[in-house]
């Protein structure tokens, strides 16, 4: 006999709390096999392919294309044949089904999970815990009823009539949003005891609100014989309409943007951090790749050279290749530099990270930065891909602008941000001459070190921008 099985989102990593359904991959009544993926979803790092551990038949989707889905929230249940608990019994086709799930996402893994018990509110009604039903017995989810005794829906009240609300005392809560979560807890409304009225019995933050309202005059009215007051004013502001909200289009925040928004807010609201910048002349640096591209080979970007200046100037600089741990009140120096650079793209700013960039050469880092380009652009990047920076290259001269004054990428502790190149008129030599000047802008996080470092480092980046030579030092 099958046994249905929920699959809910899986960790997908480096601290994710949620993902966005981008596009569902499998309808209701259709046969999955194990692993197979079922949904594409979105990430505030990446979109994802997520495989499912069990097969069978899909029984139910929970969630909406573009609907945000949290983590441990289901996302489809599936009927698995022969009674096995993990897609390891007889195959719905006609091949054979290995047991457990070989393409491991963090949080769930490939070994058969164990009978897991349901917590269920607490009633005098007939309603019991149950456990994931063995071959043969009643599926998982469902109310355990005494032998001699009706079956119910909902779970009766003490004393009076089972409310028309309660809809759902076992089983997945039809909810997607943590904010109709929030606000249910804030406000001690039980989702079980709500009727949903968004598809298939979603329950919506309108249908909180509701009930909220519903409860907030009863917790006011007066006592039978009671006189009236005179002024009820807690009664009054109650129910009192609230103020019409702004006119204009509303954007969620949410996938990258939301990320974004989240970790800048963050840097700013936890990072002292100060700012320093220069001009520098960076003729010598065009001519100097010009001439490594005219001699063969791979070509060399402009980025890769400001990349592995700033991987010099770190070796030179150690202080700022770190974080601040306020836990333990401690600065981390790290050891390798695991180097970001922004990139623009259609879904939004993203930060891919080139690891262990010092150990690279300078044709290494032109094309590992192609690579994760293209790969942003084409939003086919891992979240390992986006995380674990050390230091930030920001070059937004692509932009057409000559400076800003760049946010720390969040937990880093120093970001360099690079102007456009652009003739301007320099003296040179002793003489006024037209020069190909950029401007560098340098952010640091003051808890680190001083700005004796900070700028000890924005001056050597600026010496080898307008000396390449410099660099052979280093090498």
């Amino acid at each position: 006999m099958a046994v249905v099985r929920e699959f809910t989102l899986p960790d997908l990593g480096e601290g994710l709390t949620g993902a966005e359904i981008v596009r569902w991959l499998v309808q209701v009544g259709d046969v999955v096999a194990v692993d197979q993926p079922v949904v594409e979803v979105e990430t505030a790092k990446a979109m994802v392919d997520v495989p499912c551990p069990y097969g069978g038949v899909v029984t139910a989707r929970y969630g909406e294309e573009g609907a945000e889905v949290p983590v441990g929230a289901p996302l489809i249940t599936v009927a698995v044949p022969g009674g096995s608990d993990d897609g390891s019994g007889p195959p719905v086709t006609g091949s054979a089904v290995d047991g457990g799930s070989g393409n491991v996402l963090v949080g769930y893994g490939t070994a058969a999970p164990t009978a897991r018990r349901r917590r269920v509110q607490p009633s005098p009604g007939p309603l019991r815990e149950t456990t994931a039903a063995a071959p043969g017995g009643p599926l998982r989810g469902a109310p355990a009823v005494a032998p001699g005794e009706p079956s119910h829906k909902t779970a009766a009240a003490p004393g009076g009539p089972v409310p028309e609300t309660v809809v759902c005392p076992t089983g997945p809560l039809p909810v997607i949003s943590p904010l109709v979560r929030r606000l249910a807890r804030e406000h001690d409304v039980d989702l079980r005891r709500l009727k949903g009225s968004g598809p298939e019995g979603l329950i919506l933050r309108a249908d909180v609100e509701r009930a909220v309202a519903a409860t907030a005059p009863a917790s006011v009215a007066p006592a039978p014989g009671t006189p009236t007051p005179v002024a009820p004013a807690p009664a009054a502001t109650a129910t009192a309409p609230t103020a019409p909200a702004p006119e204009g289009e509303r954007v969620p925040l949410r996938g990258v943007r939301g990320a974004v928004a989240d970790k800048l807010a963050r840097s700013r609201r936890e990072i002292p951090d100060a700012s320093c910048w220069v001009d520098a002349d960076a003729t010598e640096l065009l001519a100097a790749r010009k001439a490594m591209n005219a001699a063969g080979g791979p070509k060399v970007s402009v980025l890769a050279l400001l990349a592995r200046i700033c991987t010099a100037a770190l070796a030179r600089f150690p202080e700022l290749n770190a974080t601040v741990d306020m836990g333990s009140r401690e600065i981390i120096r790290l050891p390798g530099v695991h180097l970001g650079f922004a990139a623009q793209t259609d879904r939004g700013l993203v930060v891919p990270v080139v690891r262990d960039a010092q150990k690279r050469t300078l044709e290494g880092l032109s094309e590992e930065i192609a690579r994760l380009t293209e790969a942003a652009r084409t939003g086919t990047l891992a979240p390992a891909q986006l995380t674990g920076g050390t230091f930030t290259l920001n070059n937004y001269g692509v932009f057409g602008v000559d400076g800003s004054t760049p946010i720390i990428n969040h937990p880093e502790a120093a970001m360099l941000g690079v102007g456009r190149i652009s003739p301007k008129p320099w003296v040179h030599q002793g003489e006024l001459a037209v020069r190909q000047v950029v401007q560098l802008s340098f952010t640091f996080d003051h808890r680190v070190c001083d700005g004796g470092t900070a700028g000890g480092f924005l001056r050597y980046v600026a010496d080898c921008v307008e000396q390449p030579m410099v660099l052979l030092r280093r090498l």
